[in-house]
């Protein structure tokens, strides 16, 4: 016989405490060492990838209607009030379920592999633009340098719509992690360097991008085997770091044919 699912009506307790810090608060990942998935999408995108949540929190008025693989797939369930779910998410719309997930050990520096650096990037919506568009192009991992928001913060998180579950994903590391790669690197420029299309494209690679008004350090530039340029003939003086590093992905995944 399975156990009841328990109810919790209370703001007061404990758990229900440690879920909104886990919601809304963007350092809270790194202290408790789980994240907090919220929504349909989210919550399926981490089942695909093979990770099963230690708890699922369902809203009371969705959890009779919850689809079974939903319903069933964390080591822990709890069901809370609606207006309860709205204190914990925070967001202006709340999903009625999340998961609770347990982040894994960082990994290693995959030397080989093609990589995403990102060097300082500070706005946690391009930060989860850039991961969605290095899953989507065959980046599968991805370094994040000290001062680039945390990859695993709640706005990247639902930026990155699923795609962390499908990296490999290395927070505040530093230049010697960098130096781990076997790679070659790329920088972009506004004014110097190749034309994007015309210009080697090797691969695998690592692409860096970095803050978005300074751009790369250049410490970090001066490492880079090639630099580019993406052409912009309507004028602009620069283009956004999450849109320049989808141009840039894009262009890496087609010259190698894949």
């Amino acid at each position: 016989m399975t156990n009841p699912v328990p109810f919790i009506h209370s703001r007061d307790n404990p758990l229900v405490k440690d879920l909104k810090r886990l919601a809304q608060d963007n350092g809270a990942w790194r202290k408790q060492g789980r994240v907090w998935a919220e929504g349909d999408h989210l919550c399926r995108a981490a089942l695909t990838r093979g990770w099963r949540p230690a708890l699922a929190v369902f809203s009371e008025s969705y959890w009779p209607v919850a689809p079974v693989d939903l319903a069933q797939a964390a080591i822990k369930t709890i069901v809370i009030d609606d207006a309860l779910m709205a204190h914990v998410s925070g967001l202006p719309s709340p999903a009625p379920v999340a998961f609770v997930l347990d982040l894994p050990p960082a990994p290693a520096v995959q030397p080989g592999a093609a990589t995403v650096v990102l060097d300082r990037v500070q706005d946690a919506g391009n930060v989860g633009s850039i991961l969605r568009s290095a899953a989507a192009f065959g980046f599968a991992q991805v370094l994040a340098l000290q001062g680039t928001a945390g990859l695993w913060s709640p706005k990247v998180l639902r930026a990155g719509m699923g795609a962390h579950f499908g990296l490999r994903l290395l927070d505040g590391v530093g230049l010697d992690a960098v130096a781990q790669l076997q790679v070659p690197l790329l920088v972009t420029s506004s004014h110097q360097g190749a034309s994007l299309l015309g210009a080697a494209r090797p691969w695998p690679c690592a692409w860096v991008f970095g803050h978005e008004g300074q751009g790369v350090a250049p410490a970090l530039a001066a490492r880079a085997a090639h630099a580019v340029r993406i052409e912009q003939p309507g004028g602009e003086e620069s283009l956004n770091v999450a849109a320049a590093a989808a141009i840039c992905l894009h262009a890496s995944a087609a010259g190698a044919g894949r």
